[in-house]
């Protein structure tokens, strides 16, 4: 029998996500039955102190529980936890693996930031239809960016910096909305790093953006009523008009972006830090497009298992 049913948890510094599905693999096809999102924050205060915050595991070891009851509900086979940048950061990082293995039966899969690159790209390409190659596929976390350029669903160069939405936020952005000041300085420490990246971005013909911030970007390019997936993935941006989103999102005070009606609450007080990583990256791209998947490392983590 060809088809697997898979249970995917890819658990990161703001979100911790479950997908379940039924893969082909002699068809190369994915059926989803779950695909759900909670924000953790996992990764709240990491980048200061170090370690994982006592309220952050507890709020994580929650939102486990419930994917447990749902992964036994649907009968998946096999599951894979992947915990990316907080955890990697972590000193305490093994009383979340104690903690994940009493609720789930499995250890977390702290990946290196190679392989969190490599199972984005696999997840963000697998699907995406005719486009100039290569690609250059960006995964904006909340701890980190991941840049994978690749071709032909093969990534070729990737790089994991450590800036993300999370970061940025804590360490420039503490006023509602930030200052110029701030925005100043948040922005010469994102370009700092890319200055020092080994992933040539004008390398690319295409550049694909997923994750949360980029999805969240491009429902506000889209004008949105509600966060509508159908709508955001494989959508085609304009670079011009992604700058022009970021910068209101960047201007917009938090209570203005929980208002809008595609924005998640739980990301709306740190999408501004990563809106300026989106403007510092797309202004040295070679590419006045950006298309959107909202496929990622997740469904990377769930072809892995078969």
């Amino acid at each position: 029998m060809s088809v697997s049913r898979v249970a995917a948890i890819d658990c990161g510094t703001n979100s911790i996500r479950l997908l379940v599905a039924d893969l082909d693999r002699e068809a190369a096809t994915a059926t989803d039955l779950v695909r759900r999102m909670e924000i953790v924050r996992l990764g709240h205060g990491v980048d200061r102190t170090g370690r994982l915050d006592e309220r952050a595991l507890e709020r994580t070891f929650a939102a486990c529980e419930d994917y447990a009851q749902v992964i036994a509900e649907c009968g998946a086979e096999r599951l894979r936890f992947v915990a990316t940048s907080a955890t990697r950061d972590a000193d305490n990082a093994d009383l979340f693996a104690a903690g994940v293995r009493e609720r789930l039966g499995v250890v977390p899969d702290v990946v290196s930031g190679a392989e969190e690159a490599a199972l984005s790209f696999a997840g963000a390409t697998r699907d995406l239809p005719g486009v100039d190659q290569p690609l250059l596929v960006v995964d904006i976390g909340g701890g980190s960016t991941e840049l994978i350029l690749g071709r032909d669903g093969a990534a070729e160069t990737e790089q994991s910096l450590d800036i993300g939405s999370v970061r940025m936020t804590e360490r420039h952005l503490h006023s509602d909305p930030p200052t110029p000041e701030e925005i100043a300085a948040c922005v010469a420490d994102v370009d700092a790093v890319l200055d020092g990246a080994t992933v040539d971005l004008t390398d690319a013909r295409t550049v694909v953006g997923v994750a949360g911030t980029l999805t969240t970007v491009a429902a506000h390019v889209l004008g949105l009523d509600r966060y509508d997936s159908a709508r955001i993935h494989h959508a085609r941006l304009a670079v011009s008009d992604v700058l022009s989103s970021c910068a209101a999102i960047v201007a917009a005070s938090h209570a203005e972006r929980r208002s809008w009606p595609f924005m998640h609450p739980g990301r709306a007080d740190v999408i501004g830090g990563g809106a300026l990583i989106v403007v510092c990256l797309l202004r040295r791209a070679a590419t006045d497009t950006l298309v959107i998947s909202e496929h990622d490392i997740l469904d990377g983590v769930a072809w892995s298992l078969v």
